[in-house]
């Protein structure tokens, strides 16, 4: 018997290992011995739809031939050599790596190869929620936990479909409503989350920051704010009042299409609530204006003192089981290592520690950048590790033929048949989850271990990977790490240097997290001190710029996109579990009924959805969603052949959920 910890959502529930199946662990925090459909199916995937051997090839063209990890190595290392310029090469990380290979990974790109360009795909889903922290208390802290939906009185969740992305969280949710908690659901789409909620808000794409900014003008107005807390702990309070009320309320509740009585509804909810936490994830982060919107939200807290204490606070719900770890690593182009920006001071911190003297000076290229400068011929190498970019980026068009462009793509993965495979010049064998060992964190905060249940096979981990071309690169010493919890002490070290050591994962004991978990920043957690030079939060005013594709009589509908509980990304492992193909298909298309019925369609009739960028055909489904508005899952491999590619100026972070598409009956198709 062992225990080990999922390796789907942040949720991060650990699961027992008997028998070659798998359960929740009562005594765990995280879950409380829940587990989810997805979850406890993974004991039946560790040997499916695996990647095996090393394989490489010339040209995309070619078909792969057999390779060896070391032929492999000596040839990454080679390449790299070559390279002249660093800004040339980029790796392409993944909330699916843990945070022992996070850290060798990013030890290497940034210390030893020189290059800035190592991102991830968590920069497509929480970078805009990593910025807005940051804007707000000084650094990418999430000041609620789990545990605190207990001592909640309201939970307001607005983009976010825990009965779906979350299941175990969200099963917690239910269990404090029976005690009196209210739950609030803000949603273009009445999902399964919505059917569970007190309050169900049917807000229409786009206005968000509205709504928020009017729930901050009625309560500023009705004296409904802690002006003790906003006096004592924040900043720039005045100006924000002044150009907050200088916006018009009646336009703003227009715009977002609700009536007075939904609006005045949720107002006395969030007014007469002594403790409210406010959860959010993709329907949030994934906009050019995700920063903004987790500023609006951010404003609401720091206005009405709901943060820094029990049953309080703005929760970022990551969706990845690192997701987390990731970005306390240092696993973002935007950051150097423990949450340390680039600056002088901290450039030298992080050289005199891994005692390397090519670090860069800047920020590097985030995800889609990296793909961009591709397009222009002007990236010769990037490493890809357990993650899918041509599937997952926007514009898929665009990125397919920049992909062709870049003369050497390594994908690392335990799985095969990618759609970035098509696109690799070598694939590199690793292992998956049940084989792999070391530590995560998962989206509270919460660090605790990973642990094998299965002999790798003679495969190696991902870390393991990073630090072959490491020491083929001639840096032995920097990468002659012997197991996983060798690199998690270095890391260990290393968080001594975030600022005023607030991540203190220093304290942490890798041999103890086997069996009890450990949180770290707990020493901030009931403070109102927040991590800005004078330790106040900032309100930041910000309103809503109408950024995202609009619709048109050419394209009149808005797609909105997200997973369905039983599916994860590709379905890489889940496509192979029957039991995870019966709740709902893999390739449909949600329509009002009215909006069907004005296009001649019919429930189950197969269309295709066409935008700008692209096309693709998926089975209707009528559903309870807002007039003009369609929703794809990502479980449809051609997801993002449809969405839009802009990016929030300030996270990077793609456009996902306002994509202007229209819909056609096959017959009547023109491109």
């Amino acid at each position: 018997m062992s225990q080990t910890v999922c390796a789907y959502c942040g949720v991060g529930c650990k699961l027992e290992h008997i028998n070659d199946t798998l359960k929740g662990v009562k005594e765990y925090p995280s879950n409380q011995g829940m587990s989810c459909a997805k979850g406890i199916s993974q004991s039946k995937t560790v040997h499916t739809n695996r990647l095996l051997e090393v394989h490489c090839r010339d040209s995309i063209q070619e078909s792969y031939r057999p390779s060896t990890y070391a032929d492999s190595f000596q040839l990454i290392a080679e390449k790299i050599k070559q390279t002249a310029n660093p800004d040339r090469i980029g790796f392409y990380l993944s909330g699916q790596m843990l945070n022992e290979d996070y850290y060798v990974a990013n030890k290497l790109a940034k210390g030893f190869v020189g290059t800035a360009n190592c991102d991830t795909n968590s920069r497509t889903c929480m970078a805009s929620a990593v910025v807005g922290y940051k804007k707000s208390f000084g650094m990418d802290y999430v000041p609620v936990r789990m545990e605190d939906i207990e001592h909640c009185n309201l939970m307001i969740l607005i983009g976010a479909n825990t009965a779906e992305a979350h299941v175990v969280l969200h099963n917690k949710i239910k269990k404090a409503q029976k005690k009196g908690l209210k739950v609030v659901v803000i949603d273009p789409r009445f999902t399964l989350t919505a059917k569970n909620a007190d309050l169900y808000i049917p807000l229409k794409v786009g206005t968000d920051i509205d709504l928020l900014n009017l729930l901050a003008i009625k309560l500023i107005k009705d004296d409904h704010i802690a002006y003790d807390f906003i006096k004592e702990h924040s900043n720039n309070f005045n100006s924000y009042k002044e150009k907050l009320l200088a916006l018009d309320e009646k336009m703003l509740l227009e715009r977002t299409q609700l009536s007075e009585d939904i609006f005045e509804a949720l107002y006395r909810l969030f007014r007469q609530s002594k403790n409210i936490i406010t959860a959010w994830t993709m329907g949030i982060n994934q906009s050019v204006q995700g920063v903004d919107k987790n500023l609006a939200i951010n404003n609401l807290h720091i206005l009405t003192g709901q943060i820094n204490k029990k049953g309080s606070g703005p929760l970022s719900l990551t969706g990845q089981p690192n997701a987390m770890g990731g970005r306390e690593v240092g696993g973002l182009s935007t950051t150097l290592a423990v949450h340390l920006d680039y600056s002088e001071e901290n450039c030298q911190k992080v050289s005199d520690f891994w005692q390397s003297d090519t670090l860069p000076k800047e920020n590097g290229l985030t995800a889609f950048e990296m793909i961009e400068k591709a397009d222009k011929n002007e990236l010769d190498i990037l490493i890809i590790c357990h993650t899918d970019p041509v599937y997952h980026l926007p514009h898929r068009t665009f990125v397919e033929k920049a992909f062709k462009k870049i003369p050497l793509v390594v994908e690392i993965n335990a799985y095969q048949g990618s759609e970035t495979s098509k696109f690799a010049h070598i694939l590199i064998p690793a292992v998956p989850f049940g084989q792999k060992e070391g530590t995560q964190t998962n989206l509270d905060r919460t660090l605790t271990r990973v642990v094998a249940f299965e002999d790798k096979h003679g495969l190696l981990q991902d870390w393991e990977v990073f630090a072959q071309i490491g020491k083929h690169l001639g840096h032995k010493k920097a990468f002659g790490f012997q197991s996983s919890k060798e690199v998690f002490e270095e890391y260990q070290e290393m968080t001594r240097l975030s600022y005023k050591s607030h991540l203190d994962i220093y304290k942490a004991n890798y041999d103890a997290l086997e069996h009890t978990p450990f949180i770290w920043g707990e020493a901030l957690y009931d403070k109102n001190e927040f991590l800005t030079p004078d330790n106040k939060a900032n309100l930041l005013f910000v309103e809503n710029q109408n950024l995202s594709e609009q619709p048109s009589p050419a394209y009149p509908f808005i797609l909105l996109t997200g997973r369905t509980r039983d599916q994860w990304h590709t379905g890489s492992k889940t496509l192979y579990t029957d039991n995870l193909l019966k709740y709902k298909a893999l390739e449909f298309v949600e329509i009002h009924p009215k909006d069907a019925a004005a296009l001649g369609i019919n429930e189950d009739e197969t269309v295709k959805i066409i935008s700008v960028r692209g096309a693709l055909k998926a089975k209707v489904v009528f559903a309870d969603i807002n007039p003009k508005t369609i929703f794809i899952p990502i479980s449809h491999r051609d997801i993002n052949y449809l969405t839009d590619d802009r990016l929030d100026p300030l996270s990077k972070e793609p456009d996902y959920n306002h994509s202007a598409v229209r819909i056609e009956k096959i017959e009547e198709c023109t491109l």
